[in-house]
């Protein structure tokens, strides 16, 4: 006569190996999600740290009394790796503010992965005169730890060089050229603009205009 505890040989195995298989799924889910926690804490650090750089940089902007009259001085696009100056001995206007870009950007670089900066003139201030102009536009790239580039629904959550229209379509914020104030590919990227401080005030009813700067 047939035994039917014959039958039900190996049930026992073969329901501790789904267990085992439906908690390694659980567990590379888990280390999944907390994958991409690092990941997002990460973006959110560096971006932090962007803003500070930029802040340093609106504080160079600060203590440089002729830093208004001097903005172009300022503008070096992301291929740009100016060099710093010896100023001990005192600089011009122009040297300063290569001094200053080219020790922000050695910062930059020692900051962020990969890291580069572009300073340039902000777009809306373009055609105004130049001892009028009275901002900077500064973007910061850098690389994330992510194994394939971003893809455009990606760009649209995590791009903050993008300005949002009142009907909700987004746009470059600062414009289109990628080798000076738009986000090169394949990096992450922020934009700010600067203002300038208006320590020396422009008088623009001379010819050629002249700058009243306190203690110069």
């Amino acid at each position: 006569m047939f035994n039917k505890k014959n039958r039900q040989h190996g049930v026992t195995l073969l329901e501790s190996l789904i267990a085992i298989v439906l908690t390694a799924l659980g567990v590379i889910g888990m280390i999944g999600i907390q994958l991409r926690t690092l990941a997002d804490t990460q973006n959110t650090v560096r971006r932090e740290q962007a803003i500070r750089l930029i802040e340093d940089l609106g504080e160079r902007l600060k203590i440089s009394p002729n830093a208004l009259r001097n903005l172009n001085s300022y503008a070096s696009n992301f291929a740009d790796m100016p060099t710093a100056n010896n100023c001990s001995a005192g600089c011009d206007a122009a040297a300063q503010a290569t001094n200053d870009v080219a020790i922000w950007k050695q910062l930059v670089r020692s900051a962020l992965p990969l890291g580069q900066a572009s300073i340039f003139i902000a777009p809306g201030e373009s055609n105004v005169q130049a001892g009028s102009r009275r901002q900077l536009g500064v973007m910061l790239a850098w690389r994330e730890n992510e194994h394939s580039g971003l893809s455009s629904s990606d760009k649209l959550q995590t791009d903050a060089t993008q300005v949002r229209d009142a009907n909700g379509t987004l746009s470059a914020g600062a414009g289109t050229d990628q080798a000076n104030n738009a986000c090169p590919d394949g990096y992450t990227c922020h934009l700010q603009y600067v203002p300038v401080s208006a320590r020396c005030a422009p008088y623009t009813f001379t010819s050629p205009v002249r700058y009243f700067c306190p203690g110069a």
